[in-house]
């Protein structure tokens, strides 16, 4: 089968073909060691391994997981999803200018702008998913062009193919934060995009016990890689072997938790749009959402497991039905196998989200249950 690529679901089942060779276990072993032996002519026994800052077969097993899956040239794993976003945009050079989709996850944009502003980087935040927009706040020269698709929490879709375009006629790269679509559901690094980056905190691992972040490129011969790679190596930004084996154990599912939390989700949608206790759903699944035709074109499978829906009744109403919802758990981040909800109004109070707006990460239940337990939630 050398010659047929694999499909996704083979490749996380089978971790990329990582097993235990000394013990031959079919579950790859963890690999703890800080630093590794020489010979008694001084050469390492293991030329991969001098010291683990940078060098662990654990890690480097659950690396080749993710890069299969993204279909990159190569793939490095970081301790959070913002420490690898640290890492990207610290490769834009002092004086240089950046592009940043607006709307997108908070603490990116929040981080991004302290972090120009003392580099002296000219930020310019825009609606990418405005394709006129992008275009022309791609009309200068610039670094780096960064856009999230679905964002996060406002569910927009920007095209990535002609954000890839616009982006490199400036002269920059175009980075793609896809956490809340996966690399199973949407490979931005096919679409022409240069850098991948993913939380793999959220649905990667999928069972809220890893933190953990993830970069992935298209050419691994780039001096941009070359510089996340030193980075990384230079400013310690590693991710541990424990939570690299709990990551590529959690991997191993993807596909199939994505795949029913993508179906829980549109039938939630749905079930949420025709209620008389909901003003708007923003679902990239549902016909009537703006980026329904591009996120049809550029997601395989489903549509993912994030959603926002904005209650009539504003604040006081979004956060009485958030007190009384029994399944979805009150709680921060998404991409769990348990249903999660948040009242992002309260996390971001500056960020013009409307006050009836709860964001709901949809997991793996059974829809019915999840159905029954908003009903009651809206039906006072």
């Amino acid at each position: 089968m050398a010659d047929k690529p694999l499909r996704s679901a083979t490749i996380a089942a089978q971790a990329a073909g990582a097993v235990d060779h000394d013990s031959a276990g079919v579950v790859p072993g963890i690999h703890p060691a800080t630093t590794f032996r020489r010979g008694s002519d001084n050469a390492l026994l293991a030329p991969e391994n001098q010291y683990g800052r940078d060098h662990n077969n654990t890690v480097r097993q659950a690396e080749e997981v993710l890069r299969q899956l993204e279909g990159a040239a190569a793939s490095l794993l970081f301790p959070s999803g913002m420490a690898a976003v640290a890492t990207l945009f610290r490769t834009a050079p002092n004086g240089g200018r950046i592009v940043a989709q607006s709307g997108i996850y908070w603490g990116v944009s929040k981080w991004a702008r302290d972090f120009c502003a003392r580099r002296d980087i000219q930020l310019d935040e825009v609606d990418a998913s405005d394709p006129e927009v992008l275009r022309a706040a791609c009309a200068a020269p610039a670094d780096l062009v960064w856009i999230e698709v679905p964002s996060n929490p406002w569910m927009k879709v920007t095209d990535v193919a002609q954000a890839a375009e616009l982006a490199h006629e400036a002269g920059a790269l175009l980075a793609v934060d896809g956490t809340a679509a996966t690399p199973v559901l949407s490979r931005a690094l096919d679409m022409g995009a240069d850098i991948s980056m993913h939380s793999a905190t959220k649905a990667i691992n999928g069972h809220t016990d890893v933190v953990a972040g993830v970069l992935s490129c298209r050419d691994a011969e780039s001096a941009v890689w070359a510089a996340i790679s030193d980075d990384r190596h230079d400013a310690g930004a590693i991710l541990g072997p424990f939570e690299a084996w709990l990551l590529m154990r959690g991997a191993r599912t993807l596909p199939l938790r994505v795949e029913r939390m993508s179906e829980n989700a549109l039938t939630l949608a749905r079930h949420l749009q025709e209620h008389p206790a909901v003003e708007a759903v923003w679902y990239p699944g549902l016909e009537i959402h703006p980026g329904h035709d591009t996120a049809s074109r550029q997601m395989c499978g489903g549509y993912g497991y994030l959603m926002s829906v904005v209650l009539h009744g504003g604040a006081e109403a979004a956060l009485a039905a958030l007190g009384r919802l029994q399944l979805f758990h009150r709680a921060t981040s998404l991409g769990g196998v348990e249903s999660l909800v948040e009242h992002r109004p309260s996390v971001e109070p500056q960020s013009g989200l409307p006050g009836g707006l709860l964001r709901l990460s949809v997991g793996i239940e059974d829809i019915s249950d999840l159905i029954a337990d908003v009903d009651q939630a809206l039906a006072c």
